[in-house]
């Protein structure tokens, strides 16, 4: 454990639950200072209550990312309490289900707006306090922000948005002192397996209920997937795929498109 993230202001995104609620415990043992943006009210004030059992300095804000002016009352909020913020991570979003051939523009719409939009939402009215601290931003993605699947609706695509912006804030801002840091990990171990709903997609196999739509590898501890995000966050790298074989499978889709779609369908 380094000294990096000491005293550091960290904002995240869906921070009450889940990944983002993990992400912040891990932040607060490396010493930072927890700022926690979430759209229930009920999670948020329980999150903050819990940390602050522990000893954590946090505070949470009750946040619509996609509503601007929810995210411009959280950068006041942050100014007025903290005058600075030192890092960014958006985790709030959603996964989705479904067949291609029944896909809408109107869903897609849907998904995008907190999977893609809210994050540039947020990034946006940030960037000027994370360029003033050279802070870092740290974008959650998907494995399907680097090859999609079947049966995950609109999903791969919003993730793929968010690869191709993040690396357009690497290019843009780096000289600049903002480094961004891209993580696509695969699903998450947990103790109790979250299936996804298929109410009115029941024509879908039950494999599409699984985390990841039924991709086959190894569920990631969250315990370690949090640790890996902070270091490489840390060392400035600029993408962060777990499992680590993934990035092959990745190589062959860009060089061998019909290869990529054969071990795809192979594969989940």
């Amino acid at each position: 454990m380094s000294d990096y993230w000491k005293n550091k202001i960290v904002l995240i995104t869906g921070g009450s639950s889940g990944l983002g609620r993990e992400l912040a415990a891990e932040f607060a043992k490396n010493g930072a200072r927890i700022i926690l943006a979430a759209l229930e009210k009920d999670l948020v004030e329980s999150a903050v209550a819990d940390f602050q059992k522990e000893g954590v300095d946090v505070v949470g804000f009750v946040t619509d990312v996609t509503s601007n002016d929810d995210v411009q009352a959280l950068k006041r909020g942050i100014e007025q309490r903290f005058g600075r913020l030192d890092a960014l991570v958006n985790v709030a979003g959603r996964t989705d289900r479904g067949k291609v051939e029944t896909l809408t523009a109107e869903h897609v719409a849907k998904v995008m707006e907190l999977n893609f939009f809210a994050m540039v939402r947020v990034t946006q009215t940030m960037l000027p306090l994370l360029l003033e601290s050279r802070g870092n931003i740290i974008n959650i993605g998907s494995l399907a922000a680097k090859a999609a699947s079947r049966w995950t609706g609109a999903y791969p695509s919003s993730k793929f948005a968010v690869a191709a912006y993040s690396q357009q804030l690497r290019l843009e801002l780096r000289e600049r002192g903002v480094r961004t840091l891209l993580v696509c990990p695969g699903p998450i171990a947990r103790e109790t397996e979250r299936l996804y709903p298929l109410k009115g997609l029941e024509d879908l196999p039950e494999e599409a209920r699984r985390p990841g739509a039924g991709v086959k590898v190894s569920r990631l501890k969250p315990e370690y997937l949090v640790r890996r995000i902070l270091r490489a966050a840390e060392m400035g790298k600029p993408d962060l795929v777990l499992p680590g074989k993934a990035r092959l499978l990745f190589t062959i889709c860009q060089l061998f498109p019909k290869l990529g779609d054969w071990l795809i369908l192979r594969n989940t």
